[in-house]
């Protein structure tokens, strides 16, 4: 991937929004507040340090090695889903390997965290290892209420087991103008044949900016968790909810991803405002 270079800085996995940053490092403090960055990672097969140092690490070991979790508890942040990609549906370019969502205490935090020395060391490891990424700003939205007589996990179809076990998936989607309430439609009518299979809300954000991406902006970041894969699937297959896709939620979406992912780090839904 090319690099991309703004006010000053290159980044060989994606491009910075200049006006994004702007208003992370400007919102007055009395108007800021927490932030969730969700975000998708893809790694190269070998990493590439820019220093031409020898390395026999995959772009996933470059990016263990970055891991900033000094950087992050420094400016009072915290990793609240870490997880695999397992599968991913719509779109196979780029393959995205890993999703993660840091909570920020506000949004000058995560500038200040850039600034860090600290933070500047561990960076080189991500550079080195990470082939595209997109980072995007959240803050929470409402989402549906799942009913409360719904079905607990161990009373659905596909209940967890120890070969596959809760997963989550992030639906990141892009609607076209106007179409939102095609949107709304297949959410009711989709809930008919989700709820039965176990469907919890997880966490629903709306996009405030694209911090690092490809040039292209988003609306929303979902994520549902489900009991199984097998679950999940379930649904997908399902006659009404393919009838519902195919008459609301395809003239909804302009592009999306959607992907299982696999967590090993999910409190994200205790990180949401009560």
């Amino acid at each position: 991937m090319d690099d991309h270079v703004h006010s000053g800085i290159t980044l060989r996995y994606g491009s910075v929004d200049d006006a994004y940053a702007t208003r992370l490092a400007t919102t007055a403090p009395e108007q800021d507040g927490p932030v969730w960055m969700v975000n998708l990672m893809s790694y190269r097969d070998r990493a590439d340090y820019a220093d031409g140092r020898e390395s026999a690490l995959t772009g996933r070991e470059a990016d263990d090695l970055y891991a900033p979790l000094g950087p992050l508890a420094a400016v009072g942040a915290r990793v609240v889903l870490f997880a695999d990609v397992d599968a991913q549906f719509l779109s196979d370019e780029p393959r995205w390997d890993r999703v993660a969502v840091v909570r920020y205490p506000t949004r000058r935090s995560f500038v200040d965290m850039q600034a860090l020395p600290e933070f500047a060391d561990l960076h080189v490891h991500k550079e080195a290892g990470m082939d595209r990424t997109i980072i995007l700003s959240c803050q929470p939205i409402e989402a549906p209420q799942v009913p409360a007589d719904a079905p607990d996990w161990e009373h659905v179809p596909h209940p967890p087991t120890s070969d596959d076990g809760p997963v989550v998936v992030l639906h990141v989607l892009k609607y076209r103008d106007g179409q939102y309430e095609q949107m709304q439609a297949y959410t009711r009518e989709s809930a008919n044949v989700a709820v039965p299979n176990g469907v919890r809300i997880a966490g629903w954000f709306g996009v405030e900016g694209t911090i690092v991406g490809d040039g292209r902006g988003w609306d929303q970041a979902r994520f549902n968790a489900f009991p199984s894969k097998a679950a999940f699937l379930a649904v997908v297959f399902d006659p009404d909810r393919l009838a519902a896709q195919a008459a609301h939620r395809e003239p909804a979406i302009d592009y999306t991803y959607t992907m299982i992912l696999r967590p090993s780090i999910n409190t994200l839904a205790e990180s949401l405002p009560a």
